[in-house]
Order: C-alpha cells, then sequence, then structure tokens
C-alpha cells in the first residue's frame, strides 16, 4: 500500500524520540517543553491568585494533548472558534470545550447537537443573533436532544473588535429571552472580546482599549439584569490583555492562549503591568541549504510558518535578519559584523503568529533540555489540524 506523505514523517518522526536535537528534520516545528512548562505553570498560579477561571484558546496549538495538559494545571477547559475544531478535540478525549463564535449553517449544527448527544464532553457556544439561537435549537431537537439545559449558550457583545457581536445593552436582552424560550438552552453568559486590542503596542493603548471594553461590559449586564436576567459569567481575553480584564472586576473567565508558545508579535508589544513574562517555547527548526557572500538561505520557507503577523525572528544564530525568499525558502542578512552561518547550519525562528503556523504542521516536536543540547521526548500530535468547517 502506498504511504501518504504525512503518515510517512509522523512514523519517522517517533524514531527521533530520546535522540538529540540533530535528529529532528527541517523543517519542523518544535516545542521547548520547558519554556513551555514555566509558560502554563505562571499563567495556571496567575489566575489561581485572583479566584478566576482559565479557559485557553486550543484553537492556537490545536492539541488534545496540550488542552488536557491546560486542564490538568486548572483550566476549566479550553476554547475553539470553529465547530470541527470542537469534535476533533472531543473525539481526542477533551471534555469542556467552549466554540467561542457564531455558528448558523444547520449542517454545522447538527454535527454539534449530536456530539452533545453522543460524547461525554461538555459543549458551550456563543450566539449573536436570534436565529443562530433558533438554529441551534432546532438542531437540538432534530437530533433528540431535549433535556433542560444541554447546553450553554453566551451572548457575544461587540466591545471594540468590530467583527461579531451585537451591540452592548439592549441588543442583548433579545437574545437572552430567546435562549430562554428554549428548555435546552441555558444562558450561561457574555462573550466579551477585544481581538484588535491585543496587538496594540503599548501598554497605555491597551489600556484605554479594554477600559472602554469594560463600561460596555458593565452597561449589558446592568441592562441584562434589569430586564430580570442575571449575568452568570463574563469570558473573554487574550494574550495581549488578560491582566486587564484580570483586574477590571467584570470578567470572570480568561481566554489567553498564546501565552503557551509566545509567538514573535506578541513579544513585540511592550509589557502590561502586573502581567507575568512568558518565554517563547515554539519554533521552527531550519537548516541553511544554500550561502554566497551576500546572504545565507534557510529550508524554512512560508509552507513551515505563517505570515500573517510578519516574518518569523531569528532565534539563533544571533545577528541575523530573515525575509521572504518564498514558500520553501528563508533569506538570511547578517546585522552589522555579524557573521552568516555556515552552510549546513542549524537556524532557529520564532513564528510571527502560533496559530496559523501550528496549522501548517501535522505534529509539533516536544524537546526537553533546551534547543542546543535537549532530547525530544514526545511528538505532539496537531489533532484539529486543517478543522476549518
Amino acid at each position: 500500500m502506498h504511504e501518504s506523505a504525512p503518515w510517512t514523517r509522523w512514523h519517522r518522526a517517533q524514531a527521533w524520540i530520546g535522540h538529540g536535537v540533530a535528529a529532528i528534520d527541517t523543517p519542523s516545528l518544535v516545542i521547548d517543553l520547558d519554556a513551555m512548562d514555566r509558560n502554563l505553570a505562571r499563567m495556571a498560579a496567575f489566575t489561581a491568585e485572583r479566584g478566576l477561571r482559565l479557559r485557553p484558546h486550543a484553537k492556537m496549538h490545536k492539541s488534545a494533548e496540550l488542552a488536557q495538559l491546560q486542564m490538568a494545571h486548572g483550566a476549566v477547559g479550553v476554547c475553539v472558534q470553529k465547530t470541527d475544531e470542537a469534535l476533533a478535540l472531543a473525539h481526542a478525549g477533551v471534555r469542556n470545550i467552549y466554540i467561542s463564535n457564531e455558528v448558523i449553517a444547520a449542517p454545522k449544527l447538527l454535527r454539534l447537537a449530536q456530539a452533545v448527544r453522543d460524547l461525554p464532553t461538555r459543549f458551550s457556544i456563543a450566539v449573536d443573533s436570534t436565529l443562530g439561537v433558533t438554529r441551534l435549537a432546532q438542531a437540538l431537537h432534530a437530533a433528540g436532544v431535549d433535556a433542560p439545559a444541554s447546553l450553554d449558550v453566551l451572548v457575544e457583545i461587540d466591545v471594540g473588535q468590530g467583527r461579531c457581536g451585537v451591540a452592548p445593552g439592549a441588543a442583548a436582552v433579545a437574545l437572552v429571552q430567546a435562549i430562554a424560550a428554549s428548555p435546552a438552552l441555558r444562558f450561561a453568559g457574555l462573550q466579551a472580546y477585544h481581538g484588535g486590542a491585543q496587538h496594540r503596542r503599548t501598554a497605555a493603548e491597551r489600556a484605554e482599549a479594554m477600559a472602554a471594553a469594560t463600561r460596555a461590559v458593565q452597561a449589558t449586564c446592568h441592562t441584562l439584569q434589569t430586564a430580570g436576567f442575571p449575568v452568570p459569567l463574563v469570558t473573554g481575553a487574550g494574550t495581549g490583555t488578560f491582566s486587564l480584564e484580570a483586574g477590571s472586576g467584570v470578567w470572570g473567565e480568561l481566554q489567553a492562549g498564546s501565552y503557551l508558545f509566545m509567538d514573535a508579535d506578541y513579544a513585540s508589544n511592550e509589557a502590561t503591568p502586573l502581567a507575568p513574562v512568558f518565554e517563547h517555547a515554539l519554533f521552527v527548526k531550519s537548516q541553511v541549504m544554500s550561502l554566497n557572500a551576500a546572504h545565507a538561505v534557510c529550508d524554512a520557507g512560508h509552507k513551515s510558518h505563517a505570515i500573517d503577523s510578519g516574518m518569523p525572528s531569528v532565534w539563533f544564530p544571533p545577528g541575523l535578519n530573515y525575509s521572504s525568499g518564498g514558500d520553501e525558502h528563508g533569506v538570511l542578512r547578517a546585522e552589522g559584523s555579524a557573521p552568516l552561518p555556515a552552510l549546513g547550519e542549524v537556524v532557529w525562528l520564532v513564528p510571527g503568529h502560533c496559530d496559523p503556523t501550528v496549522n501548517l504542521h501535522d505534529f509539533m516536536v516536544g524537546v526537553r533540555g533546551g534547543l542546543a543540547a535537549g532530547q525530544v521526548e514526545r511528538i505532539v500530535r496537531v489533532d484539529a489540524r486543517g478543522c476549518l468547517g
């Protein structure tokens, strides 16, 4: 039987376990497990000290193994953005999943309803329209799910992102009323996430954006309570602002996800007061494949990392800049008097944006003991790769 390339590469990667980093083929996506564990512990301690729930975004790593690791360290569950991401992780054993996004398509909602019926996972979902509520209730009924409060539903309000969500205030009341009219649904709170604030470079800019978001959430909670609907929970926050939501007294659950790997784009932010410092833990291992007097070329092009948040930064060797060489190549130029790397030398890159970078890979290579002298401890499957529906 012909073996597909992903199958062959996955099984070849198993042979790297127990060997040094030199055994890892290039380009490969590599996790520094020691750095990741420190990031995991810092976020767990931050939320526990403040009595907050942590529900990290698994759309970042798309791995059931890492989702379960986060839950073992105190997370109440994970978030995803797509129905099929939720189903992939649920089938791989993740038992508490929130789809923090709107789903309107009837086939997707039916798949979700069938999973609610058949799997031991507790699901929840966001809505921002009465049509979304109606179709959700219809899908549950079609799947035979009629037990009270079978699915938690959160109303998304637009707190500044300018994407999904109803306007703060009175618009949320009609949605909560629609949820309350369906016995199988339970109003579980508000989704309030300001994605655009995450990457504003200065701490002051992020604080200003989140102050406005806080006022929007407070106004919505007051409106709903006046209408007879207490708000059980406000959930949201990202790696760029979570300490602001944590200090607001409004959010009870944080959804930050990228803290686990800490990509180059987030590292470009000015530090936020009171937030833990996270380390880079996700890298692309590449190798110099061509060299001339002006530049070196490595074998990690756009097929190995996303470029929506800019080119990757060079972690090692120091003194190099990465520029686009296309799908298969990266061009490395020296800064100042730094030398170019030698032909065949390993170059470690930090992706600009971890989420879509992970989605390009079938697995990640977990290394213990550092990138220079560590050993491969395990291969982490990207269970929800390509789950776009």
